[in-house]
C-alpha cells in the first residue's frame, strides 16, 4: 500500500484556544529536525471558544494542517473516528491538545513501528504527581483491563499512542472506546502490542499538608472510588459492546473539514 506520509497525526480537542498554536509549533519543530513527511488532523469536538478558527489560521500557513469540526460535542472516541477515517500516514499518532503529551516521543514512537514491527505502542507515563484520589482509580482501572484483556499495559488510558495505519483502518470506535483501542486490535488480529515510557509534561502536584496518608479525607475518599471504579468499569464495559448493535453510533453531524 502506497502512503501520502510518514506520520500522521490525531489532534482530537475541545477548548484548546490557547494550547494549540504551541503544539504545532512543536510537532513542526521535531518533524523536520527528523526529516519525516506529516499531517496534524486537528478534530475539533464542537468547542466554543475559537479553536476552530486558529485550526484555519495554521491552515494558511502550514499545509501539513488539516481539520474535522463538529456541529456539536460528541466525545474523544467520535473525534478519534473521524480522525482514523481521514489519515494517509504509514504511522498513525495520537495525542491531546491540551501540551499534556511530549511531541519528541514522536520518532521514537515511530521507530518502534517501523523497525520493531509493533502493531501498537502505547505510552506510559510512569512518573505522576496526580493526587490519590486520582492514582488508585486509576490504578485500579489499569489492573482490571488488564485482567479482562489479557494485555499487560500500565496505563490504557493515555492519550499518546502509535498504530500502523492498518490498525485504525480496521476498528470502529463509538462511546468511550477509545479508552479500549489495544484491546480492539488485538481483537482485530493485530496482537503485537508495546509500550514505551514517556515524559509528563505539566504541573507537579505537592501534597503540603504532612499527614500520613491514613490520616487525610482523600485516602478514604479514594478506597470508595475504588470499589465504585469496579462497578463502573464492568458495567460501561459490557454497556459498550452492546451499543455496537446501535445503527448510528457513528453518524456525526460535521460542520468543516479543512484538507
Amino acid at each position: 500500500m502506497d502512503f501520502k506520509y510518514n506520520i500522521s497525526i490525531v489532534v482530537p480537542l475541545y477548548n484548546e484556544v490557547e494550547s494549540l498554536p504551541e503544539l504545532f509549533s512543536w510537532i513542526k519543530k521535531v518533524m523536520t529536525e527528523n526529516n519525516l513527511s506529516y499531517e496534524v488532523m486537528f478534530v475539533d469536538d464542537g468547542s466554543k471558544d475559537g479553536s476552530w478558527k486558529v485550526v484555519e489560521s495554521l491552515k494558511e500557513q502550514n499545509p501539513e494542517v488539516k481539520g474535522i469540526k463538529f456541529q456539536r460535542n460528541y466525545g474523544k472516541s467520535a473525534a478519534l473516528q473521524k480522525g482514523f477515517e481521514a489519515v494517509q500516514g504509514q504511522v498513525v499518532i495520537t495525542m491531546d491538545a491540551d501540551l499534556q503529551d511530549s511531541p519528541d516521543e514522536i520518532p521514537e514512537l515511530y521507530r518502534m513501528i517501523m523497525e520493531d514491527d509493533f502493531d501498537v505502542v502505547s505510552g506510559w507515563k510512569k512518573k505522576r504527581y496526580d493526587p490519590i484520589t486520582k492514582t488508585i482509580p486509576t490504578k485500579l482501572y489499569n489492573w482490571a483491563a488488564r485482567r479482562l484483556t489479557g494485555i499487560y499495559l500500565h496505563d490504557f488510558n493515555c492519550g499518546l499512542k502509535a498504530y500502523k495505519n492498518e490498525v485504525v483502518k480496521s476498528i470502529e470506535l463509538y462511546g468511550d472506546m477509545h479508552r479500549y483501542i489495544p484491546p480492539l486490535a488485538k481483537f482485530a488480529g493485530f496482537s503485537k502490542i508495546g509500550e514505551k515510557v514517556v515524559q509528563r509534561i505539566g504541573k507537579l502536584f505537592i501534597n503540603q499538608s504532612g499527614k500520613l496518608i491514613s490520616q487525610r479525607t482523600e485516602f478514604y475518599i479514594a478506597l470508595a472510588a475504588m470499589i465504585m471504579g469496579v462497578q463502573f468499569f464492568l458495567a460501561g464495559f459490557l454497556a459498550e459492546l452492546s451499543g455496537r448493535n446501535s445503527s448510528t453510533r457513528n453518524h456525526y453531524l460535521v460542520e468543516k473539514i479543512i484538507d
